[in-house]
């Protein structure tokens, strides 16, 4: 077991700053392809497949996480942070290579390797190094590095692609990848007791898949995620019909609203708890849902992207930190890992389902936004009666 850290610890420390950094280039790296990945399968003769663009990469990501979740706890934080990077050097490399559908569409698979691994790494190293009554303050500073990453990134994709080529903005994500592995090489590892890597590790059991003590921060992830999912798909499209030519311009702002939230909404989850907060933010972004429904003029579009990135800047601090909390202190890599499979299956399934009804008719897509402001509020109301529904499950802690 981690030692605990002295509550008068700091916690902008040297380690902490380069974790940030880090998080920040490896979320930019991935995340500038983003909003020319839809128009680029479609060049390529698979636009019936553009709601797999999102879902392969969550399906893997989701599959990696217990395998991530027990390699943290065994083999180390950092070498889980460095696979998960790696994946993301590699993949770069290849899309310029592989570009046929079905080539693209592996390497959609593969690349989701790399946040089945990253951040498991990474949240369970914040948690080894921050004491206890900041965790949340931490886990918000960790994703307004994370979000800087994710809004400055698509819309530089998206100039890079206009002026030079799609070519060069995955070149340029492997780059970004590789300095982000550069910047952990200052870290030290904080697991006490490290185990060689064996073939044996990688058998996973129950036990190893979820962490049960987490499953009300999954059951919350599932419910309110699928819309990340449905954003990542559609609002390339959704831009498109509106008249807004840099498809970058709705990530960089939901991104920049989320950054703004982030910070005081992981300090009020420390000093007022998790679930107030989670209520909040489920009610922000069932309420975003319902303008992107509503959205027909480049205004519209715009208030939307800021309301879902001010409800998910109130929602990631908190549901990172309440995992933490719920979960079994000796194997925070697993309930870490259980946390983020709920959001591989939400995002996955958001994105799976959402480009399968949408089908390239615009008519179609208020439905699915109201869907998905529908799941966001039945969050609202499992934190509101949590405990008597956990008990009628049969979750473990109820």
């Amino acid at each position: 077991m981690h030692p605990p850290v002295s509550p008068d610890a700091p916690l902008y420390t040297r380690a902490f700053m380069l974790l940030c950094l880090s998080h920040a280039l490896f979320a930019g790296s991935f995340n500038m392809m983003i909003p020319e990945l839809p128009a680029y399968l479609t060049s390529l003769g698979g636009a019936e497949h553009k709601g797999w663009i999102i879902a392969l990469f969550t399906i893997t990501a989701g599959v990696s996480r217990p395998f991530s979740g027990k390699l943290a706890d065994t083999i180390g934080r950092i070498p889980v942070m460095y696979l998960g990077v790696f994946a993301c050097v590699v993949c770069g490399m290849l899309y310029p290579a592989l570009a046929f559908v079905n080539g693209f569409l592996a390497l959609r698979f593969f690349h989701g390797f790399s946040t089945g691994f990253k951040p498991t790494g990474t949240s369970a190293y914040v948690a080894d190094i921050v004491p206890m009554h900041r965790r949340g303050e931490a886990m918000g500073v960790l994703g307004i590095c994370f979000s800087l990453g994710v809004s400055a990134s698509p819309p530089l994709g998206s100039w890079m692609a206009g002026v030079w080529s799609l070519n060069t903005v995955f070149y340029a994500s492997s780059v970004l990848a590789a300095v982000s592995m550069f910047v952990m090489a200052g870290l030290r590892e904080t697991l006490p007791e490290k185990q060689p890597f064996r073939l044996g590790l990688l058998r996973v059991t129950r036990d190893d898949i979820y962490d049960p003590q987490a499953i009300p921060a999954a059951i919350v992830m599932i419910l309110c995620y699928g819309s990340y999912g449905i954003i990542l798909t559609l609002a390339p499209d959704l831009t498109d019909g509106v008249g807004v030519t840099n498809r970058g311009t709705v990530f960089m702002l939901f991104t920049l609203a989320s950054v703004s939230t982030r910070l005081f909404a992981g300090k009020i989850s420390d000093q007022r708890g998790r679930e107030p907060v989670l209520k909040v933010s489920a009610l922000l972004i069932a309420l975003s849902m319902l303008a992107f429904a509503c959205t027909t003029t480049p205004a519209m579009l715009y208030l939307s992207a800021v309301l879902f990135g001010l409800g998910n800047g109130v929602f990631s601090p908190a549901i990172n930190a309440w995992t933490v909390d719920l979960g079994d202190p000796q194997r925070k890599g697993r309930s870490m890992a259980t946390m983020y499979i709920a959001l591989e299956i939400a995002i996955g399934l958001g994105a799976a389902v959402s480009g399968w009804y949408f089908a390239s008719q615009m008519d179609r897509m208020p439905v699915v936004f109201y869907a998905a402001a529908g799941m966001s509020l039945l969050s609202f109301f499992y934190l509101l009666g949590r405990k008597r529904i956990d008990r009628l499950l049969g979750v473990a802690g109820a």
